[in-house]
């Protein structure tokens, strides 16, 4: 892509005006319009709800959680995997001013515990389990060492059923005054993404934040109170609880759960069930489910649009999703969870090129521009350099990390995404490539820094280095290249085992390589490059 003399700085559209209210007071004029509208339906809990009774429900919750002491400000943690109860948390906690702290289903007691100190959470609403994670005995494991943890509450014990059935401690009025003090610029959302110093930062979002974006995302797809959204991505990611919750509840959409967690044969059950005209979804779902032996059983005619993120979408997979499943509007949608996510997305009608060769062009009301990673400055379309992002949607900062905060947003409110991007003379950017060393694997954002910190506390490594190689279903996977201490030798076996039941799944490293020294600059800094070169080659892997 030849350069140009034009400046790669763009900002969107700013027609629509911002909304400024916040979350509750959102949901409150949804309600008034489509009340009786369905708001949610969890397939797999054959669970129905009207928009008025969605509201009921999620104001009895946040009365009851304000009855038992829970002010503004404090933070709720949020453990489970995707279930209606979890939407009624979200909203309860943003209808008074809490702030849920998401916390990801895969996490283990080494994770759990960091995340609920860091943020302070007072309280903890979790699942009993899910597949092997017995969320009630980790949380026990580590209630010790979490002395700010005051109570923890399992959906669908009788803690849980007697806050749902509501509280008369709290009168309607004076909750009404709670609520009424809100300010659609206060914290509500804590968000912890991985970070390079070891351990996950969290990205504090608002009301205005992610309640805009929401409603952006879904605007650009032409949403309206008619359509129904199947929502199969995870809740703890803004991919789920943003772009889809919140998407479907601004405009008066309904949300269709179609499971606890990704199963493709589920999703299309669910688009046909309920005639879903969306479906969200990373590149690797939409593959999973056009690779279904009986894709042609269901009957998808209803879909329309939806959005693909995480990861640039393979031709024929793009193809196929307008082809084969109806999708002739569906886009692409670039952002992070420290801009509440949503930076880019592509529109309606672009062409395949577009929307398979980039991310898009700047949503609404956010300035996006190309700079010079070392210099800052904003380079010419054309040339690669970092993608930086300024507007309503960058976070309020790293929760009690001020330091981590000035790093990533700089004093003009530009937020550096460590993403190396190219924009193109008509305003659409390419990400292609990161600053850091990131693996993403299957969707999930892995910081190898963080899983070396973890690794040197096994007895026999000395030093480790982390890196990502190809692999055809994941996209990378992880080896963690190991210098033994002296006259051991840690296979893959041993390595697993030490991380199983410690850090979430998609941390621990499939492959493991033993070396004497790592290959270093002249500076002293490890070159992963070089190392994933021989790990390739040794592997007799292809990269793409």
């Amino acid at each position: 892509m030849a350069a140009t003399s034009k400046l790669a700085i763009e900002v969107g559209p700013t027609d629509t005006a911002l909304l400024a209210e916040t979350i509750g007071q959102n949901l409150a004029r949804t309600v008034a319009a489509h009340a009786d509208r369905e708001a949610l339906v969890a397939v797999h809990q054959d669970i129905r709800w009207t928009y008025d009774e969605f509201a009921r429900r999620v104001r009895q919750l946040a009365k009851a959680m304000v009855a038992a002491g829970l002010e503004a400000g404090d933070r709720v943690g949020l453990w489970s995997p995707n279930y209606a109860e979890w939407t009624l948390v979200q909203f309860a906690t943003a209808e008074f001013g809490a702030i849920l702290v998401n916390i990801n289903p895969s996490y283990r007691t080494h994770e759990l515990a960091y995340a609920l100190n860091q943020s302070g959470c007072r309280w903890l609403i979790a699942a009993p389990s899910f597949r092997t994670s017995d969320y009630r005995a980790m949380v026990a494991e580590v209630g010790a060492d979490c002395p700010q943890l005051e109570h923890t509450v399992f959906f669908w014990d009788d803690d849980w059923n007697e806050l749902v059935a509501g509280s008369d401690a709290v009168t309607d009025a004076d909750f009404d005054a709670l609520v009424a003090a809100l300010d659609p610029d206060d914290p509500i959302n804590i968000q912890y993404t991985s970070g390079t110093t070891g351990f996950p930062k969290g990205a504090t979002l608002t009301h205005r934040g992610i309640l805009n974006n929401a409603r952006f995302v879904t605007m650009l797809q032409n949403f309206t109170h008619e359509d129904r959204l199947c929502i199969p991505v995870p809740f703890y990611h803004c991919f789920g609880m943003v772009m889809g919750n919140l998407g479907c509840t601004s405009t008066g959409a309904t949300m269709v759960i179609p499971g606890d967690a990704f199963d493709p044969v589920a999703v299309l059950t669910a688009v046909e069930r309920e005639r879903c005209t969306a479906l969200y979804g990373v590149p690797t779902m939409f593959i999973a489910e056009l690779g279904l032996e009986n894709f042609d059983d269901f009957d998808l005619s209803s879909l329309r649009t939806g959005v693909m993120a995480g990861s640039l979408c393979p031709v024929d997979t793009m193809k196929a999703c307008v082809d084969r499943m109806h999708m002739r509007d569906v886009t692409i949608c670039y952002g992070m969870t420290e801009t509440s996510p949503v930076s880019t997305q592509t529109l309606i009608g672009d062409t395949l090129e577009h929307q398979t060769e980039t991310v898009g062009r700047a949503h609404p009301h956010v300035e996006i521009r190309i700079a010079d990673p070392v210099s800052g400055d904003t380079l010419a379309r054309g040339i690669p350099g970092e993608f930086c992002t300024r507007g309503y949607s960058v976070m309020r900062g790293y929760w009690n990390e001020p330091e981590k905060t000035a790093a990533s947003i700089d004093a003009d409110g530009w937020m550096h995404t460590g993403d190396i991007g190219v924009m193109a003379d008509d305003g659409y950017v390419n990400i292609v490539g990161r600053i850091k060393d990131m693996v993403i694997r299957g969707g999930e954002n892995i910081y190898p820094r963080e899983v070396e910190e973890f690794l040197a506390g096994h007895p026999e490594v000395a030093d480790v280095q982390v890196i990502g190689v190809p692999d055809e279903k994941y996209g990378e996977e992880l080896m963690a290249c190991i210098i033994a201490t002296p006259g051991a030798s840690p296979d893959v076996e041993s390595i697993r085992a030490f991380c199983e039941g410690r850090i979430a799944h998609f941390k621990i490293p499939r492959y493991v390589r033993l070396v004497d020294e790592f290959p270093m600059t002249v500076t002293g800094k490890v070159r992963k490059v070089e190392m994933r070169e021989h790990a390739v080659a040794d592997l007799g892997l292809t990269t793409t």
